[in-house]
């Protein structure tokens, strides 16, 4: 494991974080000129721009935070510069911590374990740059095409109700088949994760009935703290 963690932060993978993360940057600073410029044409003022540019950068900070929870226990199993690199792309923890699970399993061996290998962490990467890949290529070839698919997609409400299925059903799958793996391990496994299970609903439901927005984002955070200190009382 600690040869792993070597490679993990070896320079190279610093530099190749890096670069992307300054690509990310470069896009954000364009999107807000772009903004800007367009403000104009719509009426609004330099001190309303100043004001919503402002609002939005203070709202993202909650969604940021609840990554953030979830990229430290990334960082002790795949390494600083890869959990920079996909975070700042992607943006969703869950998703790469999904994505780094179902590769190491394929290698034969649970992230983290003591049996984690250079081949695993490699399979991993890729698992999760490949899982990835799909949603950049949507955007860059489709993007001029999602206001005809919207349009579609509002007179067919049958359609936008099954896309949403199917994508729920996705994630319910992919966690039930990452929890189920854990849960055999042992009853203090089994323990965790039935309470992770129960504690995750309740947090969502609170968010809606109480119209907290970053609660929901916050969710899975709270619940991998829940979950920690769960394990280590049960232990």
């Amino acid at each position: 494991m600690e040869k792993v963690l070597q490679t993990a932060n070896s320079w190279p993978l610093w530099i190749f974080a890096a670069l992307i993360v300054g690509i990310v940057i470069f896009q954000a600073i364009i999107f807000i000129r772009l903004a800007s410029n367009a403000s104009r044409s719509v009426g609004m003022s330099s001190t309303e721009v100043k004001s919503a540019i402002r609002a939005g950068a203070i709202s993202s900070l909650g969604p940021s935070l609840a990554i953030i929870v979830v990229a430290i226990s990334m960082i002790s199993l795949i390494g600083s510069p890869v959990t920079l690199m996909r975070i700042s792309i992607i943006g969703s923890a869950a998703i790469e911590t999904v994505g780094a699970s179902i590769g190491s399993k394929a290698a034969g061996v649970d992230l983290g374990s003591t049996e984690y290998t250079l081949q695993a962490f490699t399979n991993a990467v890729w698992v999760m740059c490949l899982g990835g890949m799909g949603w950049l290529l949507f955007v860059a070839l489709f993007t001029k095409s999602l206001g005809k698919i919207q349009k579609k997609a509002e007179a067919n409400p049958k359609g936008v109700k099954m896309l949403s299925t199917v994508s729920v059903a996705a994630m319910i799958g992919a966690f039930s088949y990452l929890g189920g793996g854990e849960m055999v391990k042992g009853m203090s496994e089994f323990i965790v994760f039935i309470i992770a299970f129960i504690v995750m609903p309740i947090i969502i439901w609170i968010g809606d009935k109480s119209q907290l927005r970053w609660l929901k984002e916050w969710s899975l955070g709270l619940v991998i703290i829940v979950g920690m200190i769960a394990g280590y009382l049960i232990s």
